[in-house]
């Protein structure tokens, strides 16, 4: 027994750094290269309480906003990707939360939500976005073709290339003070504040699984 613990061991050491996640345990490892981004969520809180019986297709007014609603209805936190200079992760990450549809051009559709690259294609909608400064690259959450007061789930995995010791932007835009409101009362099981539902929309992101690329 102790002869094969070691053999896996030394074949795990050899065979390069290989982090997996459990989404059911929820557990955080904090000796992963991509500790400062598991478990992130972009919020977009709704003002005020969620009324009981919210009506179909309500906005809300954002709570982000703190003077004029086209400029300051956004949030960003920036991150540094650990692991080894020098060397390029794939990052395996788990996106689930309520959502309203968004429009962008100029990049690479990746699934019916994921967008690769590119640049917003409508002025009042609200964007999720991460953007990795090495290699440099951006991506989009919420795409679809085309926008409407609609609120659904999304839950869909993604796997990007990230640098040792990249950086990496989390940010939101609202771009006009409002929300499509969680009208629906939509809510994803196994993530805060379920079983309530959201008073608003969000996007939890968790690392799955994490390689040194080849």
């Amino acid at each position: 027994m102790r002869k094969l613990t070691f053999a896996l061991l030394l074949a795990s050491l050899l065979g390069g750094f290989r982090y997996v996640h459990s989404d059911d345990a929820r557990e955080k490892k904090t000796d992963s290269p991509a500790a400062s981004i598991d478990g992130y969520r972009f919020e977009f809180p709704c003002k005020g309480e969620m009324p009981e019986n919210p009506k179909e297709g309500a906005n809300c007014e954002s709570a982000l906003v703190t003077g004029d609603p086209f400029k300051t209805d956004n949030f960003s936190a920036e991150k540094k990707f650990g692991g080894e200079k020098g060397k390029r992760y794939k990052v395996t990450i788990h996106f689930r939360g309520v959502v309203e549809p968004m429009m962008y051009k100029g990049g690479e559709k990746d699934g019916e939500y994921f967008y690769r690259g590119g640049e917003p294609d409508n002025a009042t909608y609200n964007i999720y976005r991460i953007d990795v400064s090495s290699p440099e690259a951006h991506y989009f959450l919420n795409r679809q073709d085309a926008v409407g007061h609609r609120i659904f789930t999304i839950d869909y995995t993604k796997t990007i290339e990230i640098d040792g010791g990249a950086a990496i932007t989390l940010s939101g835009n609202g771009q006009n003070g409002k929300l499509i409101s969680n009208f629906k009362k939509l809510v994803v099981e196994g993530i805060s504040p379920s079983p309530q539902p959201y008073n608003g929309q969000f996007v939890q992101m968790d690392v799955v699984k994490v390689e040194v690329a080849e």
